[in-house]
């Protein structure tokens, strides 16, 4: 654990400045995500996902972005989990993109909500059948006997939609969060990165440099 302290990383790729920015964050947004599906980068859409429940406690995990529709980032999970229930009891969530090939980072910050049912039926039709009896398999984020008492849900679900279209269940479909604030971050070298954050006020952005 002593290498910790002598762990460091040089960032020299790139650099941002506000005349590269678009006027709105959702297209800078869609840029970068587009130079970064040119690289071999693992997961390009993953990002951490911070709640807080009805105590005040923090919670992070990573999901996976599936689209971005009318300015609205979606993503998918069981209903019954517990970011579920800690989104149900504060709306105000924050999502992580780091991208290392890239050298960046974007922070979103705003307030999420269920898509409709249509959407979520949309997203789910397209995923594989495994994917799919994954969904009814899982009661997410309840305790496990152990990996069979997972497994042996699995085959049963498996063995009742044998043969037969495997339909959206009711526990199980999109989110999507409204932004209210954006921040995009380019490292630099020395570490004087380049950040800068995007703010709604009267339905118009203001972008301010932010200090590294």
């Amino acid at each position: 654990m002593d290498k910790l302290s002598h762990m460091r990383k040089d960032y020299i790729k790139a650099s941002l400045d506000v005349n590269d920015l678009k006027e709105n964050p959702v297209d800078q947004f869609e840029e970068w995500f587009e130079q970064i599906m040119h690289y071999d980068e693992l997961e390009a859409n993953a990002f951490v996902l911070s709640t807080c429940d009805a105590e005040g406690q923090p919670h992070g995990r990573v999901v996976l972005l599936k689209g971005i529709e009318e300015g609205r980032f979606v993503f998918y999970t069981n209903y019954n989990s517990s970011k579920a229930k800690e989104m149900r009891e504060n709306a105000k969530v924050a999502a992580t993109f780091y991208w290392p090939h890239l050298e960046r980072q974007v922070r979103i910050e705003g307030t999420v909500k269920k898509v409709p049912a249509s959407v979520s039926d949309v997203y789910f039709n397209s995923r594989p059948d495994e994917s799919k009896i994954g969904a009814w398999a899982s009661a997410q984020s309840t305790v496990l006997s152990g990996r069979n008492a997972l497994e042996d849900n699995f085959s049963k679900w498996a063995k009742q939609f044998e043969g037969q279209q495997i339909h959206r269940p009711d526990h199980w479909g999109g989110y999507c969060i409204t932004a209210l604030r954006f921040e995009f971050w380019q490292g630099r070298s020395n570490r004087l990165h380049d950040r800068f954050r995007y703010e709604q006020h009267d339905g118009a952005w203001t972008i301010s440099r932010l200090s590294p």
